[in-house]
């Protein structure tokens, strides 16, 4: 049989691989479930700021082009963080799960919703690979099941856990590629000697099982970009840790690589960072299998 049409090899490629984002995280000695402690409250910052607004406004007309009715439904936001979209989607007047493990983020996100009604958002403080769908009776549950950017997602085994929970829709989104960064675009000559290339990421795995297994779905990929002013020591601490995400030593001789680099780069202290990438989105559909057509 032709190893391309074989769905169990493609699982077990998935689950085996060295590279996926959550064992770089591991072996970096991050917790996936804590990775954004430490920056909560920057990314809550830039998440509903205009730009950041913006965006999750596409993501959720792109949604509705597809069918997606967020009026009166039940959502379920698994790596809610502090609610960039479960907000949103109580705005819209959605009833609201939101899975969420970090304390800092819960924090922010108890403040977000603190004007919605008792019961419009309800905060899930555990992680999802610890629950038990059943005895949540949360077996198709829920209208929509939505994981955007969460280390959830790491193999197969995990989309049919988060698909066991979908009634309706389930959205996933992931990078097709691991993040750029202008910073590290700079620094990885300096500490390598060779430019930066990014690598694929397992989007692919997620697609690739998606047709094979018969699911009904659309996907988009998209290139998305942030940008950010910080600090001469924060752009340093932060190229520290993404040294250690690419298994480069996070040492002395390194650190006064970069910290020279910055002072000469940057005079004014100030140092302007451009992350980003090609990001995947997918919306699967467990209902209405055909194309959807919106009626104009």
């Amino acid at each position: 049989m032709n190893d391309f049409f074989n769905a169990f090899i493609w699982e077990e490629a998935w689950k085996d691989d060295f590279d996926t984002i959550v064992n770089k995280m591991r072996r970096a000695g991050i917790d996936p479930a804590r990775s954004f402690d430490h920056k909560a409250k920057t990314f809550n910052e830039q998440s509903f700021n205009e730009e950041g607004r913006k965006r999750t406004k596409r993501i959720m007309n792109w949604l509705e082009g597809q069918g997606v009715q967020f009026e009166n439904s039940s959502i379920l936001d698994i790596g809610a963080a502090s609610g960039v979209f479960s907000v949103p989607f109580a705005k819209r007047g959605a009833r609201v799960t939101a899975v969420e493990t970090s304390p800092p983020l819960i924090e922010l996100l108890e403040e977000n919703i603190s004007n919605f009604a008792e019961d419009q958002v309800k905060i899930i403080p555990e992680k999802f690979e610890d629950i038990d769908v059943q005895a949540k009776d949360w077996n198709q549950a829920f209208d929509l099941v939505f994981v955007s950017m969460s280390p959830v997602i790491h193999n197969w085994e995990s989309v049919e856990k988060v698909l066991q929970c979908a009634r309706k829709f389930c959205y996933i989104s992931m990078p097709v590629n691991h993040a750029e960064h202008s910073l590290v675009n700079e620094i990885w000559p300096l500490i390598t000697g060779q430019p930066f290339h990014t690598k694929l990421t397992e989007m692919g795995y997620l697609l690739h099982l998606l047709y094979l297994k018969g699911y009904a779905y659309e996907s988009i990929i998209t290139w998305e970009v942030k940008t950010s002013e910080v600090s001469r020591d924060a752009a340093l601490q932060e190229a520290m840790t993404w040294l250690g995400h690419h298994r480069l030593p996070a040492d002395e001789r390194n650190r006064n690589i970069i910290a020279d680099y910055l002072e000469q780069a940057y005079p004014s202290g100030k140092v302007v960072i451009h992350k980003g990438g090609r990001f995947g989105k997918v919306l699967i559909r467990l209902q209405d299998l055909n194309m959807y057509t919106r009626e104009i």
